[in-house]
């Protein structure tokens, strides 16, 4: 192949998906000239398979992208068509906001900012190789031999390395939603060092919600909650929101799926790749489950100017027919028509073992992966590596020290630290229970935890930052407001209501404590009138689990001394006496930066960790 100089510039990103857009503008809005390639301008910041952002743990990562000053809360909220707030009953470390979000206006949106980011081009075109030079990138070469020169590459291809969609017996190599694959790549980080594997993911149908019979639904409706951006006030009041709806599976729909499971491409042995083990398919679910008589379905629209509804929780690779016959079998659905039908997915990705926690490849320096490639699934775990990858990427360029995120500092911290340290073996999907300090990381508080951070990396920028210091200010006045006594009278009527008594003077924190709701403090005392609600729900977590936060703190604190005592990269492992086997091969694998990272690895036990307390106290003292 002829090749050509395309010039010289300081980073280029493979892929425009979440965590391409992510990387790109991280790295474009900190000053570095950077090329983002794509396959096609059309599939840019695409949501190929559910029409949503946000969701159980995944919506703490939007608020930590926003507070770090990254794009996709931004753009979720602008394309939003309706909001909830997930286990709204539950505690506030659970909570989790979701939007439904315009699919093609997401799209056009995204395109639109980094169309008109300064310092970032885009070009259609498909990368075929990574150059090197003394274990450092210099290039990236395309199918067409065009040669973009630089010192950073992030690989953000998403699933569309060697990708075959599977649906019954009919194999197409093809990416999601009909578009091209990537053919040339993977060969490339094969030979660069990397491990590749195979993982496999799947959506539901699409139907024309014109064939719907929603009146046999149940009606899922918006809520007026909380913003994914810290940069917007309000959402839409909740009649003015698109509604969803919910209808269920039965055993009609069980026994399509149980009698062809011959022709079911993930029993049938037509796909052998892993799948994501918490969002099966309904296959899996009616085999894993077969005694439970139905599965929940959630009917959410694509968009605002489209007919088209997405069947969330029907997600399938059967054929074609058997599609067909089967979503009939549903109430509600007895007439619907599908305009695009399911499949399965396969691609290639790597085993992030080989990366370190600022997503570097530990082979070549400057060589960042990020997204579905490093083995996750969605697209905010995606958008959170991309930001990541590209900010590092940054940092490395600039000169300055690299931005990595401890679990007990934010969800991303702990979705990166599980990738390196502990791999996954299926699509990795994030969840409040990996976060043993997730009553320190809620959603409420993800610009106070992270947005200082965002200013020193320098991605946060001036009207960013005015905005966090004011709400700083004001959540501030609030909980000092807070402390002050009430007023005996209101305050006993208050509690009388509650069936208690009022024995001595009370502060409004005192109240909340007890029980009372904000909203109630607000009405009865006249309080807060123009304070935004979400900076009262995080005052008033704070006052309520005032006592947890605490004890969260003090085990915080123990595991920043375990962070804080680096291993030396020169460490050789194997001649550390007292160490397991098993332990010398899993530590020479991952080569943890430090005690705590030694700590969480699989096979290392806290016997091996008291070793290497006492190897490394004898290395210091020689």
């Amino acid at each position: 192949m002829h090749q050509f100089s395309e010039g010289t510039v300081d980073a280029v990103v493979i892929g425009a998906g979440h965590a391409g857009c992510e990387a790109a503008l991280a790295l474009a809005r900190t000053g570095q000239r950077t090329v983002l390639l794509t396959l096609n301008l059309d599939s840019i910041g695409f949501l190929p398979c559910n029409p949503s952002v946000g969701g159980t743990a995944k919506g703490h990562l939007v608020r930590e992208i926003d507070a770090l000053g990254g794009e996709m809360g931004l753009i979720a909220d602008l394309t939003a068509l309706q909001y909830r707030m997930l286990n709204a009953g539950k505690g506030a470390a659970v909570q989790s906001l979701r939007a439904q979000t315009d699919k093609n206006a997401y799209h056009r949106e995204m395109k639109r900012v980094l169309e008109h980011t300064e310092n970032l081009r885009i070009v259609q075109a498909e990368a075929a190789d990574i150059l090197t030079e003394n274990g450092h990138v210099t290039g990236v070469v395309t199918h067409y031999g065009g040669v973009f020169s630089c010192r950073a590459v992030v690989v953000a291809t998403g699933v569309y390395l060697n990708a075959r969609t599977i649906t019954g017996e009919v194999v197409k190599e093809s990416g999601p939603n009909g578009f091209a694959r990537a053919t040339m790549l993977t060969e490339a980080l094969l030979r660069l060092g990397y491990s590749v594997r195979r993982f496999k993911t799947g959506t539901p149908a699409r139907l024309d919600g014109r064939t719907v019979d929603f009146e046999k639904l149940t009606v899922q409706p918006g809520e007026e909650t909380c913003t994914f951006s810290f940069m917007n006030d309000r959402v839409p009041p909740a009649e003015q929101q698109e509604v969803c709806y919910l209808t269920y599976t039965n055993q009609r729909t069980h026994e399509i799926i149980l009698n062809n499971l011959d022709r079911a491409p993930l029993y049938n042995g037509l796909i052998s790749s892993t799948g994501p083990r918490y969002c099966p398919s309904i296959e899996t679910k009616v085999v894993r489950f077969r005694d439970k008589e139905r599965h929940q379905l959630f009917l959410e629209p694509e968009g605002a100017d489209t007919t088209e509804v997405y069947v969330q929780g029907m997600s399938t690779s059967l054929p074609h027919d058997l599609q067909k016959e089967m979503y009939r079998t549903v109430e509600g659905l007895e007439h619907a028509e599908i305009v695009r039908y399911a499949y399965a997915i396969e691609y290639d990705c790597i085993d992030t073992l080989d990366v370190l926690p600022t997503l570097e490849f530990k082979k070549v320096e400057g060589l960042y992966t990020a997204g579905q490639v490093n083995g996750t699934s969605g697209y905010e775990e995606a958008a959170a590596q991309g930001l990541v990858a590209g900010l590092n990427a940054s940092l490395k360029l600039r000169g300055e020290p690299p931005l990595i995120l401890r679990r007990d500092q934010a969800y991303i911290g702990v979705l990166i630290d599980d990738l390196v340290t502990k791999g996954t073996d299926e699509p990795y999907r994030m969840m409040t229970s990996r976060a043993e300090f997730r009553l320190l990381l809620r959603q409420d508080n993800a610009d106070v935890r992270l947005t200082e951070i965002g200013r020193k990396c320098g991605l946060v920028k001036d009207d960013r930052w005015e905005r966090y210091l004011k709400r700083k200010q004001l959540r501030g006045e609030v909980l000092a407001a807070l402390n002050e006594r009430a007023d005996n009278k209101q305050a006993a009527a208050l509690l009388e209501a509650r069936g208690e008594q009022l024995t001595r003077g009370v502060t409004y924190a005192d109240l909340l404590r007890r029980g009372i709701p904000m909203a109630d403090l607000k009405r009865t005392f006249g309080l807060f009138e123009d304070v935004p609600n979400d900076i009262l729900l995080s005052a008033e977590t704070e006052v309520r689990y005032e006592g947890y936060l605490k004890t969260s703190e003090r085990e915080r604190e123990k595991a920043k001394k375990m962070e804080e005592k680096p291993l030396p990269a020169d460490i050789d492992y194997s001649h550390i006496d007292g160490l397991r086997l098993e332990a010398r091969e899993k530590l020479d694998r991952i080569r943890p930066l430090n005690l705590g990272q030694a700590e969480r690895i699989s096979g290392v036990n806290p016997a091996d960790i008291a070793v290497l307390m006492v190897y490394l106290s004898l290395r210091e003292k020689q």
